[in-house]
């Protein structure tokens, strides 16, 4: 095979590709709301049943999602996921009542839970410390991509067929990712297509492989795992939010129809994009303009974002739906780059063989939150309004924020301390 230049920045290409394509799915249901609570008959309530099925599921699975990564390998494992929630997707469109939806839903939210543990992995193989939350970053852009991507898409198929084939199109999207992902992934040392200098520099600055892996309950006793975790827990809500809420929110609160909603709701997804690149390149430059270390580079850049999660917070205030759909940006923005240095130390801190696992571990403490906030708006947002649930993803932040300040001691990179030492400082 024909040697690639810089062959670790494609293969980010094609992780980004899978979360675009996970995320095009993810975010259909929440495009298609307003339409699904007419022609399914379903309450606010139920409908919040049915994003808590897929958020339950997700939950759940993503340690178990990132333990196959690790046992089976990128290439195989991603593969399959891809399928899996390609055809979970497409079985939405034979859903006729809100019970049936939530159980496609929560198939889907087992499938792609893989995701971003998949994607943290392959960053953590491919990219040395230094580079990696520029990585995370591209990559962690197909997040808000997808979900940008979902309004005009989604609304376009439902507009000229109906919502059953927009299910059906975004599925199909998803199953030819997943051959692309098979025929063209491998690991650095299997892949034919990466130069020798290319190879060095991968594997500069970073512990020889072991093979040996940790095991979940060596990963959950350590502290640099809820120093990562609890953050994680209060930040997701946020995001959770933005995805399956936004359009529900514009619809009820600011009185948007459909064709409105296709117009406006992916732009917080744009400045989302924005922010997942940004957010990679705040932690070099932290680096070099005031000669931090690599690890309090991210916290920096998790504090800088946080304080921006305010904007968002105070959309409760904003007199018309444009004023709020900019603040709405502004949090996507804040928040996808505090999800980017967040993942990034994932990597940064639980080695290749483990990092699989314990990203998927993070992801579920962070989806405990999600699932608990969306809950909790199904129940209170037709009595209350959403601008005091906003105006909470703000204080959980910053909560978040200042936990990682007093905790960022535990944080080591890879190799510089193993995970007994770590659990031994822990008690």
């Amino acid at each position: 095979m024909k040697k690639v230049r810089h062959l670790r920045w494609w293969i980010v290409a094609l992780v980004c590709g899978g979360t675009i394509t996970n995320y095009l799915a993810r975010n259909s249901l929440g495009v298609l709301a307003p339409e699904l609570k007419t022609t399914l008959h379903m309450t606010t309530q139920q409908y919040s049943y049915v994003v808590g099925a897929f958020q339950l599921a997700y939950t759940v699975m993503q340690p178990v999602a990132g333990a196959i990564i690790d046992r089976f390998g990128l290439r195989v494992g991603f593969a399959v996921f891809g399928v899996a929630w390609s055809v979970a997707n497409m079985l939405h469109a034979l859903a006729a009542g809100w019970l049936a939806m939530a159980l496609f839903r929560g198939l889907l939210g087992m499938a792609e839970a893989s995701a971003l543990p998949s994607g943290v992995k392959a960053i953590a193989e491919w990219f040395p410390p230094r580079e990696r939350s520029v990585a995370v970053g591209w990559f962690n852009a197909g997040t808000s991509l997808g979900a940008l991507l979902a309004p005009p898409v989604v609304v376009t198929i439902s507009l000229y067929a109906d919502w059953r084939w927009a299910f059906v199109v975004t599925g199909c999207v998803g199953i030819a990712w997943a051959v692309a992902w098979y025929v063209f992934y491998r690991s650095p040392a299997d892949h034919p297509g990466l130069e020798d200098d290319e190879y060095r520099a991968i594997m500069a600055d970073r512990p020889p492989p072991t093979g040996k892996r940790s095991s979940p309950r060596a990963i959950l006793s350590t502290a640099k795992f809820w120093t990562i975790a609890i953050p994680r827990f209060l930040a997701e809500p946020a995001w959770q939010t933005f995805s399956f809420w936004i359009p529900l929110y514009l619809a009820s609160e600011r009185g948007m129809d459909l064709k409105q909603i296709a117009l406006f709701a992916w732009l917080p997804f744009l400045a989302a994009d924005l922010g997942s690149v940004c957010g990679g390149y705040i932690s070099p430059w932290v680096m070099r303009r005031f000669g931090t270390g690599l690890i309090g580079s991210r916290v920096v850049g998790v504090c800088m974002a946080a304080v921006l999660m305010i904007a968002p917070g105070c959309i409760g205030l904003a007199a018309d739906p444009y004023t709020a759909i900019a603040l709405f940006c502004v949090g996507g923005f804040a928040h996808q780059m505090l999800s980017v240095l967040i993942n990034t130390l994932s990597a940064d801190v639980f080695t290749a063989e483990e990092v699989g696992t314990a990203n998927g571990f993070v992801g579920q403490a962070g989806w405990v939150g999600g699932l608990l906030f969306s809950l909790l708006i199904g129940q209170l947002a037709d009595h209350t309004g959403y601008g005091p649930l906003f105006a909470a993803l703000a204080v959980f932040d910053l909560i978040g924020a200042a936990v990682l300040v007093a905790r960022m001691r535990h944080l080591h990179v890879a190799g510089a301390v193993t995970v007994a030492e770590d659990a031994a400082m822990q008690s």
